[in-house]
């Protein structure tokens, strides 16, 4: 632990319009995405953290109250229950490792191979987990693709250990842009209207290769969609450039006996924020309308809400609570809206390139992108999340 430095941690709390960010004491409520349809089908996903930005894992249905118009809607007639986030929401996770020279002919290779085991034996049970690797080479080496099937992904990374070195240098940066590329189309094929991306990028050094240069690799980060940690190692490491790659969480450790830990601290961030999550789903008893439905979360120190509106018009008895409606996301990712000032999807977009901001401090958050899924009488309405950093396709 006395090894590790440089992990700066924040996460802002931001209370915007009534209806995207809950405003509570203790207690901070994140409006993601909501739905509702006929029969009486009310869904609302969305992410907790407290006041301090640490995400709040592991809440139970009993753990909400749900208000409509300020009454509180009883939880055995309206059926609320929290439903599995999978069906809505999908994460993956790339782990990108620098296998340069200067990495496969030190002591490190079997130190990292067990570091990343470990870090995907961790994040695999919330995740879909990816690894590749990098040299100086122009391309990256796949050593476990993302998968739908049901093998895990460390089986493959006995390909690390007997990784062969094809350029000695270090394309770092062109590294980096092709794995954000690959997370991004790897996601694209989900099957799930909400879809969160993670890279977490393992070097020992800096760009030597020079095919990429730095300021493009940071566009192409400024203009991503997905969380970006990083992990440096070694005396040739500029804290600087790692800092700004690693937005999220970067880690810089004296020595490779450190590895493991900061891979662990790593995982551990990610499996949390991924455990933020709920989909809260109900039974409305509401029959004819527009409604304000408020959700509140409660621990026994702490509590939070948020608001979104809905319109009952048609709704009637049979609801299945267990069957929440579908999210029509419109085609963009929360961030991509926020940073374009929508908050409704069905609004047209501004088509303008985001600037890319200072950080002063790095956050540790999982990010979302969306997929269109356009279903019939399904009325969804979008709000912006902004520490999740969602950014435009």
């Amino acid at each position: 632990m006395g090894a590790v430095r440089g992990w700066v941690e924040s996460l802002v709390a931001v209370c915007a319009f009534v209806s995207a960010i809950g405003c509570g004491g203790g207690l901070k409520p994140t409006l993601i995405q909501a739905a509702h349809r006929k029969p009486s089908n009310v869904a609302v996903f969305f992410a907790v953290d407290d006041d301090d930005g640490e995400p709040v894992a592991s809440l139970l249905a009993s753990d909400f109250k749900i208000y409509e118009d300020g009454k509180l809607v009883s939880r055995d007639e309206s059926r609320q229950t929290i439903v599995n986030p999978e069906i809505a929401a999908v994460h993956y996770t790339l782990l990108l490792v620098d296998m340069s020279a200067s990495v496969t002919e030190s002591d490190q290779v079997g130190r990292i191979a067990s570091a990343s085991t470990e870090f995907i034996d961790r994040v695999e049970p919330y995740q879909k987990v990816a690894v590749y690797a990098f040299d100086g080479s122009p391309n990256l080496y796949e050593i476990t693709p993302f998968t739908e099937s049901e093998s895990r992904a460390s089986t493959g990374l006995e390909k690390l250990n007997t990784f062969v070195t094809k350029d000695p240098s270090t394309n770092l940066h062109g590294a980096i842009v092709q794995a954000l590329d690959k997370l991004k189309h790897s996601l694209k094929n989900a099957k799930v209207p909400l879809r969160f991306g993670t890279l977490v990028v393992f070097t020992d050094g800096t760009d030597r290769a020079g095919r990429v240069p730095q300021q493009n690799m940071q566009d192409a980060i400024d203009a991503s969609d997905y969380s970006v940690f990083a992990i440096g190692v070694g005396n040739e490491i500029d804290d600087a450039t790692l800092s700004r790659i690693g937005r999220e969480g970067y880690i810089r450790v004296e020595n490779s006996e450190a590895l493991a830990d900061a891979f662990k601290q790593i995982g551990d961030r990610i499996v949390r924020f991924t455990r933020r999550y709920y989909l809260l789903s109900y039974c409305s008893p509401s029959r004819a309308g527009k409604h304000t439905v408020t959700i509140e979360a409660a621990t026994k120190s702490d509590e939070g809400q948020l608001d979104y509106r809905f319109d009952a018009t048609g709704f009637g008895p049979d609801c299945d609570a267990t069957r929440p409606p579908p999210f029509d996301t419109a085609g963009r990712s929360v961030r991509a809206r926020e940073k374009l000032g929508i908050s409704d999807p069905s609004k047209p977009a501004i088509e303008a390139k985001a600037k890319p901001e200072a950080k002063a401090e790095v956050k540790a958050e999982t990010k979302a992108e969306v997929k269109a899924e356009t279903k019939p009488e399904v009325k969804a309405e979008t709000t912006a999340e902004k520490p999740l950093a969602d950014k435009p396709e």
